[in-house]
């Protein structure tokens, strides 16, 4: 079918960082937006400027039931919806060893399955539509994992996983899927997991001091700069499945797969042996 000019989205963890960003860009542009976060109440000056354009759900999506109830709501509310933009999310900074069952737990339930829940109460919608585009933000550590970030990368890996089988499996229902893969942008984002970084073993301090020093000689990206890019990818009449959002990704990329392509025929003639 024809591309939407003025589209519908249905936007979580919409209050701040990248989210917010770009639901104002999008309300800018003349689109309209459920705009979603935990607390509605960081989402009321939206609804001062944007009036009718807009709606603020309050959702968190750990609870599946208050999800389905958000995605109904905004799809009763303007009648379809074009774009469903899984963006809430957050880090954990630990070391593996350092990790606690607790914590990690709650990170999934965040990464993980409050993408699939909004995904699933989505999905009969867009089905019945025959039209829609899933779109999830992941990060450039969906496909590399850094020390310290293990946990958070590996919900990311996860992310990926699940989106680029749902990619396959909605096709044919004129559903498309995009991964959007941040780099390291100027926000707020993780700020406030970095108390965090300096609790667990003592064995790890010095590790973790480096890696912080490191860290802060990284350059960040505009996160103002981003949301025309996003644009050209939910205009487009074929999207990719996977999108870097930045110029610093692709050369990490391609040097990590190529390590791992230089690794695995390595060892191949040993790989064989246990064919």
């Amino acid at each position: 079918m024809a591309q939407q000019t003025n589209k519908v989205w249905f936007i979580t963890g919409a209050s701040r960082g990248l989210g917010r960003i770009w639901t104002e860009s999008a309300l800018e542009r003349g689109d309209k937006v459920a705009a979603t976060a935990r607390n509605i109440d960081s989402l009321a000056a939206l609804s001062s400027k944007y009036g009718k354009q807009v709606l603020t759900l309050a959702v968190d999506v750990t609870n599946p039931e208050q999800v389905k109830d958000a995605v109904e709501k905004a799809h009763a509310h303007f009648g379809r919806l074009d774009i469903v933009l899984n963006n809430a999310g957050y880090p954990l900074v630990s070391t593996i060893e350092d990790g606690r069952a607790e914590d990690i737990r709650a990170l999934y339930e965040t990464n993980v399955l409050g993408p699939v829940a909004v995904i699933q109460a989505a999905l009969p919608l867009l089905r019945k539509q025959g039209y829609g585009h899933i779109l999830g933000t992941s990060s450039n550590l969906g496909h590399l994992a850094l020390p310290i970030l293990g946990y958070y990368c590996s919900s990311k890996w996860a992310f990926e996983a699940i989106h680029e089988s749902l990619a396959a499996e909605v096709a044919s229902f004129g559903i498309k899927v995009t991964i959007i893969e941040p780099g390291a942008y100027a926000t707020e984002f993780g700020s406030a997991q970095l108390p965090a970084l300096f609790e667990g073993l003592e064995v790890y301090k010095d590790f973790k001091a480096n890696f912080m020093e490191g860290m802060k000689g990284m350059e960040r990206g505009n996160p103002a700069a981003t949301p025309q890019a996003l644009f050209k990818v939910v205009d487009a009449e074929n999207p990719p499945l996977r999108f870097n959002l930045g110029s610093h990704n692709l050369p990490g990329l391609k040097a990590a797969y190529a390590d791992r392509l230089a690794t695995w025929e390595a060892w191949d003639d040993i790989s064989r042996l246990a064919q």
